[in-house]
């Protein structure tokens, strides 16, 4: 007995036998297993939304306000196929693109399963929700503006101005309940030790009117980037000064010029400011005032400069040092330059007038070294009486100078004439005699 069962466990064929028995075996267990119906619930399916760009397209209307974006679902099939599926792969589907109006909308969806999946033996029997609600807005657009701030650092010698943006606004698309919070954008760069103008491509962030940000569901915005721009300028320092016209016996070594401010600082290009070393606020002529004077004058600045002092006026006082005053009488006035057939008649008899200069040459002038001359070049054809100003001259003394009291000239009147007529007596006409070589026969 023994050894027949020992002959059959070590016979080929009986091994056969057996391992295709249990094959048969597994085949019907598993087969009857992945047949087997079976139900599955999925949580957190995605809502699907599907027609959205052809409502927008046709009918300017988008899809706002969804109750939920995730659903569950209970499947029920075979297990083999059950179990290849999972909420990643499976989409609840609401096909939006038959809307017609704005309005409060509640639509039911389909249950769609990955490409190439046998549908046929699969049934959904629970859904939760069972319809989607939601709201159809009309779509609006809205212009908003571009704000923002440079956090960065501006190299020593240098000023920012205010930063830029190009485009200087974008447009808003949407529906105008989600459009209405939306108050501005808002762009933030930089960079350090900037030296010259910044440009970089950046995105911004929609912000509130209470500078909160906002949200930008179902907003496309146009454009998506802007360039922001900090213009950086030069700084220079530049004094401020006058220009002196020497006279009334005063130079610019005895006057003192007293500029308040002396200096600005200027901003702007480089090049520009390269060939700015003075501002002249003003002339002054010294004849025009005795010892002190007075005077505020705006700080003249080319268009494409910015006055960083921010200081438009200077005060200019111009004082005379070491020199004294005296009074003189001009009796010796003359005119020059009259027009050729017409006479000047001195009216004025004498002329009083200040001189300026150092006492010791001050004393020593006589009244016959002043003298008064008109000179009479722009009367041309003039006739009558006219007052003329006249130039006061001392002679021998170049340090002394004639002061015009505030600034006024000094005048003399005068009597222009024209001249009598000369008559010419006639002169007998002198017929010259023919040399005898131009003699010809006649």
């Amino acid at each position: 007995m023994k050894q027949n069962l020992s002959k059959l466990y070590n016979s080929k064929a009986f091994w056969v036998i057996v391992s295709l028995i249990l094959s048969i075996m597994l085949w019907v267990y598993v087969a009857s297993v992945e047949t087997e119906e079976f139900k599955q619930t999925f949580r957190g399916v995605r809502v699907q939304l599907v027609g959205e760009t052809l409502l927008r397209d046709t009918k300017n209307l988008v899809i706002t306000d969804m109750d939920t974006s995730t659903v569950t679902v209970e499947v029920v099939g075979p297990r083999r196929i059950v179990g290849s599926l999972d909420s990643d792969n499976i989409y609840a589907q609401v096909d939006v693109s038959k809307l017609a109006r704005a309005a409060y909308t509640s639509l039911q969806y389909s249950v769609i399963f990955p490409d190439g999946t046998d549908t046929s033996n699969l049934s959904v029997t629970r859904k939760t929700p069972e319809t989607i609600n939601f709201m159809v807005s009309p779509q609006t657009t809205k212009s908003i503006q571009v704000r923002g701030s440079f956090d960065g650092s501006v190299a020593e010698g240098f000023t920012a101005e205010e930063p830029y943006f190009e485009p200087a606004t974008i447009t808003l698309s949407g529906p105008e309940a989600y459009l209405r919070n939306v108050d501005y954008a808002w762009v933030s760069f930089g960079k350090e030790n900037v030296d010259s103008t910044y440009e970089v491509e950046t995105g911004y962030t929609l912000m509130t009117a209470d500078n909160t940000p906002a949200s930008t569901t179902g907003i496309t915005c146009t454009p998506d980037v802007v360039t922001a721009i900090l213009p950086i300028l030069t700084l220079k320092e530049v004094n401020l000064g006058i220009n002196l016209i020497e006279g009334g016996g005063a130079t610019a070594e005895n006057t003192k010029v007293t500029i308040e401010p002396d200096s600005i600082v200027l901003a702007g290009d480089s090049k520009l400011l390269a060939g700015i070393n003075k501002i002249t606020l003003t002339s002054i002529d010294l004849a025009d005032f005795v010892s002190t004077y007075t005077d505020s004058y705006l700080i003249p600045i080319d268009n494409e400069l910015r006055n960083i002092t921010g200081v438009t006026e200077a005060k200019v006082t111009a004082e005379i040092v070491g020199l004294e005053t005296k009074n003189a009488k001009v009796t010796n006035i003359s005119c020059i330059n009259a027009t050729p057939g017409y006479s000047a008649k001195i009216l004025t008899g004498a002329l009083y007038v200040t001189l300026r200069g150092n006492p010791e040459s001050l004393a020593a002038i006589k009244d016959e070294n002043i003298r008064a001359v008109a000179d009479l070049t722009d009367m041309n054809e003039s006739v009558g009486t006219f007052m003329a100003k006249v130039k006061i001259y001392v002679d021998g003394y170049t340090d002394v100078g004639a002061i015009r009291i505030n600034g006024q000239d000094y005048t003399i009147y005068i009597q222009i004439e024209k001249e009598p007529e000369r008559v010419l007596e006639a002169v007998p006409e002198i017929i010259p005699e023919m040399p005898p070589e131009m003699e010809t026969d006649s």
